[in-house]
């Protein structure tokens, strides 16, 4: 029996810049969402990449004194070592500078204009370099004489060139109609109540080429004209996917289940991407999920203020699996959060060193040092046992659902409300104390708290793999037994472990200032 499909992807990334927080923010609860379906017995497709057309990235290449492509091959490389470096785990990563995608490009305009749906006419309007957007005037504003996005700040340029136009005014009650019919296909709800009033207000048709520069996908049968760098940059869901070979083996993947975006280009990738594939008798995605941004210490991020917050220079400072987990349990996925370092440091030194470390640290060395190194052995159990291995049976179910909605965050909470148990009960239940009364009530306890542990660790995977491997080495849990279908495979008795080693070491911060300590009197 074929195991079940599921097919997420981040946005393609601009190449105009580095990487920086919000990239590895999206790619981040991607892996998290892709690894756990893996774990679950999912065939998953992940899928990452970077986006190299457009008028911004010709500028950007001619500042840098270098060809759009010699530029394009540097910069997305910085994206593809991001990848390691963050732990993440895509199955593909892709370019839109691949002839696949050129072929996949104009195969997708051909539907289009079969469908009636492309026409040729004149563009005047405005439009944004910086956020490759067409605007109306009702969305731009004058700002200290220049114009600008209303919304993006971004400035915007009167432009008038020939161009192609997509009848997206068209599409205006077919995709209200697809929005009603399915609910879950745009979150969170707010993203979603914005898309809705969005389209409700009147669609205009899209300008989908551009004629004043050369840097992208020529429009098939017109090569005075390049096609619209987001119509471009879209397509590359189904190029992964093999189009337009509907026979090709990543075809299967089609629909995408989720395209996880920030809040920015939620527009894009509910209004105008259904639209086209629609049009070109395409089965548009499952659901896109918009997240929100992050400030910098309650500071907006901006190069101009040099606050530019580097993943790369997270993982350097406080290690890979605690920037993880920091990002997905700060803040609830889909609002704005706020990285404070402070912050940070609270979530390594309580949730990771104290609260889960300290557990999985403390009991396996008790095991260690009276069980002879081996899983106890279980005797009867107490309301208080039963209640613990039920809360921690009960995870898995709980977690299906609330990362089915992308709350990221929901689902640490629920765990770390079993680790909180959990700790409260080795209090309770003192096995060190256990020892001289009762050695076999003391085992009892300590196979209770190593199956929580196994439990805990199992789901804390797709968030930390690096440091769960260890645990889960030390529980002695096989490489084949890690995954979901291996949930009810509780320890055995008797299986030995290897020498218990902590896991989350305290964060002391060497830019925290140094309390002198009173004197003693004399």
């Amino acid at each position: 029996m074929n195991a079940k499909r599921f097919y997420i992807t981040t946005p393609i990334y601009y190449v105009n810049d580095v990487p920086h927080i919000g990239h590895a923010y999206t790619t981040l609860a991607c892996d998290v969402m892709a690894r756990f379906m893996r774990l679950d017995g999912h065939d998953v497709h992940f899928l990452t990449g970077t986006d190299e057309h457009g008028q911004k990235v010709e500028k950007a290449a001619e500042t840098a004194g270098m060809t759009p492509k010699a530029f394009t091959d540097k910069v997305s490389q910085s994206f593809r070592d991001l990848v390691p470096k963050m732990g993440f785990s895509p199955d593909n990563f892709i370019r839109t500078t691949e002839e696949r995608h050129y072929r996949s490009c104009q195969a997708l305009w051909k539907k289009l204009v079969e469908s009636g749906d492309i026409y040729a006419d004149k563009y005047a309007g405005w439009y944004s370099v910086r956020d490759e957007a067409y605007y109306a005037e009702s969305e731009t504003e004058l700002v200290d004489g220049k114009r600008r996005a209303i919304a993006s700040g971004a400035e915007v340029d009167w432009v008038e060139e020939p161009s192609y136009f997509f009848r997206l005014s068209a599409w205006q009650d077919r995709l209200l109609k697809f929005y009603e019919e399915n609910p879950r296909f745009i979150g969170p709800d707010s993203r979603r109540n914005e898309v809705i009033s969005f389209v409700k207000g009147g669609l205009q048709d899209l300008s989908v080429s551009r004629t004043t520069f050369k840097w992208g996908v020529p429009v098939p049968g017109d090569d005075a004209h390049i096609m619209y760098v987001w119509l471009d940059a879209l397509t590359n869901y189904i190029t992964e996917a093999g189009y337009p070979d509907t026979s090709a083996p990543n075809w299967k993947y089609w629909p995408a289940d989720i395209h996880m975006v920030g809040k920015d280009i939620v527009r894009f990738h509910a209004v105008y991407w259904p639209a086209f594939l629609m049009s070109a008798g395409i089965a548009p995605p499952k659901r896109v999920f918009a997240h929100g941004w992050w400030t910098n210490e309650g500071q907006k991020i901006s190069k101009s203020l040099g606050n530019v917050i580097d993943p790369r220079a997270l993982v350097d400072e406080f290690g890979l699996d605690q920037t993880r987990y920091f990002l997905m349990r700060e803040v609830p996925f889909g609002n704005d959060g706020d990285f404070r370092r402070d912050a940070m440091i609270q979530r390594m030194n309580s949730d990771l060193a104290n609260a889960y470390g300290n557990l999985c640290q403390r009991v396996l060395s008790i095991v260690a040092k009276n069980c002879g190194g081996v899983v106890p052995v279980a005797g009867p159990l107490i309301d208080a046992d039963a209640a613990l291995l039920a809360k921690a049976s009960g995870l898995l179910a709980r977690l299906r659902t609330v990362l089915a909605e992308q709350s990221f965050h929901e689902a640490l909470t629920i765990v770390w409300d079993c680790v909180g148990d959990a700790n409260r009960y080795v209090d309770a239940q003192a096995p060190w104390a256990l020892t001289k009364t009762d050695p076999a009530r003391r085992d009892t306890v300590l196979w209770v708290l190593a199956e929580t542990i196994r439990r805990v660790t199992l789901l804390l995977q797709p968030y930390m793999p690096t440091s769960t491997a260890r645990i889960l080495d030390q529980l002695a849990i096989a490489a084949d037994r890690r995954d979901f279908a291996a949930w009810e495979s509780a320890l055995a008795s008797g299986t030995a472990l290897p020498v218990p080693q902590g896991v989350f070491p305290r964060h002391v911060d060497p830019a925290a200032p140094v309390v002198a300590k009173p004197a003693k009197k004399a």
